[in-house]
C-alpha cells in the first residue's frame, strides 16, 4: 500500500466507506487503474473501526492496516481509560503496540513513549498515522518486546503489555502462557526495565488464576462499556499486594462511570441476607460480577439476596446510586407463558434474563412464545426457596442505567 493514499484512490475510499466489502470487490474490472482489493480492505477495516475508534475511522490521512488488527486494538473508550491510570510518567514502553490505540493515548498524557512492535509493516503504518496525527513524542520500534527490552538500557516509568491472545491456528487462548509474550516468565526481565507493569488480558481469564500465575499483581481493574467486560486490567510491581484491591469501573453511554471495591477479604466476610423478592430488583453490572463481589455488593449498599446462587438482590426502598440497573417488580409468577402474557402487550414482547434458571433466554423464549422488546422485562431465577420464579419489573430509573 502507497503512503500516502493517491488523490483517486482516497476519493474511492470516501466515496464506498458505507457500502459493502464483497460487492465492491466483485466489481473491481470497473477501475481498473485503482488497487481495488487494497482500497476495498481500507474500507473494511475502517468499517470494523467505526465504533471503536470513531475520530480515526473518519480521518481519510490514515492508513488502516488488516482488519484483524483493528479488532483486537483498543477502542477510545477503554485506550483513554488506561491512559488515565499512568498520567504524569515520564517515560513508558508500549510493548505490544499494534494499530497504536494505547500508545496514541498514553502519549496525552506521558512525556515520551516508545511503541513495540514485531510486525516491522504494521509498524510503519503506525509510524505514518502517528505524523499524520501530529503525536510527535512516539519512538516507533519494529521487535519484539523481548528484543526491544534485552536490548535497551533504557528505565521506564511504566511498561505496557497487551499479550496475543490467537494460538498458531487461529484459535482464541485465554491462559497467560498460553500468550504471547508469556508474561509471568517475563516478570524478572521486564521489572529490571519498569517499577511498574500494567497489563491488559481478556476478559475470559479467570482471576484468581491470573493473579496466582503472576505473582506480582498489586491492583486490578474489570473494565466495562456499557455493563459488557471488555477488558481486565493489573498493575504489576516487584512487592505485590498481599490482597489486591479490585476495581469494578462501568463506563456508560452517558459519560458517567460506576465504580465498586473490593477484596477478597471484605467479600469473605460479608453475610448476605435472604428474602423473597421486595418492590425493588437490582442486577450489578457485568465488571461487579467479573469482579468476583456476589456477596460484598449487597453488603455495601444493604439489599437482600434472592438467592445464594443468582447474584440478584432486592429491597424495599430504591438505592439510585446502586452500580448496576435497577427496576421495580410489578409482580412474581411461575416460569408460564399464559400467565406472563397476560403482563405484556398484544405483542407478547419483553426483555428476558435467565439468572441461577435451568433454561437459557433462548429456550426459554421458544417455550413460553415471549418475543424481544418492549418495555417490561423478565427476570427467570430461582428464589430462596427453591422455587423457579419470573419477576416482572419495568425499569425503576432513566434509560442511562
Amino acid at each position: 500500500m502507497e503512503f500516502p493514499l493517491p488523490e483517486a484512490a482516497r476519493r474511492y475510499v470516501a466515496a464506498h466507506l458505507h457500502d459493502d466489502p464483497a460487492h465492491l470487490a466483485l466489481q473491481a474490472r470497473r477501475h481498473p487503474h485503482l488497487p481495488v482489493p487494497e482500497l476495498v480492505r481500507q474500507i473494511q477495516a475502517r468499517q470494523k473501526a467505526r465504533i471503536k475508534l470513531p475520530a480515526w475511522a473518519d480521518n481519510q490521512d490514515l492508513i488502516f492496516p488488516p482488519a484483524l488488527s483493528v479488532e483486537q486494538a483498543s477502542s477510545e473508550r477503554t485506550a483513554a481509560f488506561k491512559a488515565a491510570l499512568v498520567t504524569g510518567a515520564a517515560r513508558l514502553a508500549d510493548l505490544t503496540g499494534g494499530f497504536g490505540a494505547d500508545a496514541a493515548h498514553f502519549a496525552a498524557v506521558v512525556t515520551q513513549v516508545d511503541y513495540v512492535e514485531r510486525d516491522p509493516r504494521l509498524a510503519q503504518v503506525v509510524a505514518y498515522n502517528f505524523a499524520q496525527l501530529g503525536i510527535a513524542n512516539v519512538a516507533v520500534h519494529a521487535a519484539d518486546a523481548v528484543s526491544f527490552l534485552k536490548e535497551s538500557r533504557t528505565t521506564f516509568d511504566w511498561l505496557f503489555l497487551d499479550p496475543a491472545r490467537r494460538d498458531q491456528r487461529g484459535g482464541k487462548t485465554y491462559h497467560l502462557a498460553d500468550c504471547e509474550p508469556d508474561v509471568p516468565r517475563l516478570m524478572p526481565l521486564l521489572l529490571r526495565h519498569a517499577p511498574r507493569i500494567l497489563l491488559k488480558t481478556s476478559p475470559m481469564l479467570d482471576i484468581e488464576l491470573a493473579i496466582q500465575e503472576l505473582k506480582h499483581v498489586r491492583r486490578l481493574w474489570v473494565l466495562a462499556i456499557d455493563n459488557e467486560v471488555k477488558e481486565v486490567l493489573y498493575e504489576l510491581g516487584e512487592e505485590p499486594a498481599i490482597d489486591p484491591e479490585r476495581l469494578a469501573i462501568n463506563l456508560r453511554r452517558d459519560g458517567s462511570q460506576q465504580e465498586f471495591r473490593l477484596n477478597r477479604a471484605r467479600e469473605a466476610r460479608a453475610v448476605p441476607r435472604y428474602a423473597e423478592a421486595q418492590q425493588y430488583l437490582y442486577e450489578p453490572n457485568a465488571a461487579i460480577l467479573k469482579a468476583g463481589a456476589f456477596k460484598s455488593i449487597g453488603s455495601a449498599f444493604e439489599l437482600i439476596k434472592l438467592h445464594q446462587h443468582s447474584h440478584l438482590y432486592t429491597n424495599s426502598e430504591l438505592r439510585a446510586d446502586f452500580p448496576g440497573r435497577i427496576f421495580r417488580i410489578l409482580a412474581v409468577e411461575k416460569a408460564d407463558g399464559t400467565t406472563l402474557k397476560s403482563h405484556l402487550g398484544p405483542e407478547a414482547r419483553a426483555h428476558v434474563t435467565t439468572r441461577n434458571f435451568p433454561e437459557s433466554v433462548a429456550d426459554f423464549r421458544r417455550r413460553t412464545g415471549i418475543r424481544e422488546g418492549g418495555d417490561i422485562y423478565l427476570f427467570a431465577t430461582t428464589d430462596l426457596r427453591g422455587r423457579l420464579v419470573v419477576l416482572v419489573c419495568e425499569k425503576a430509573l432513566a434509560p442511562a442505567q
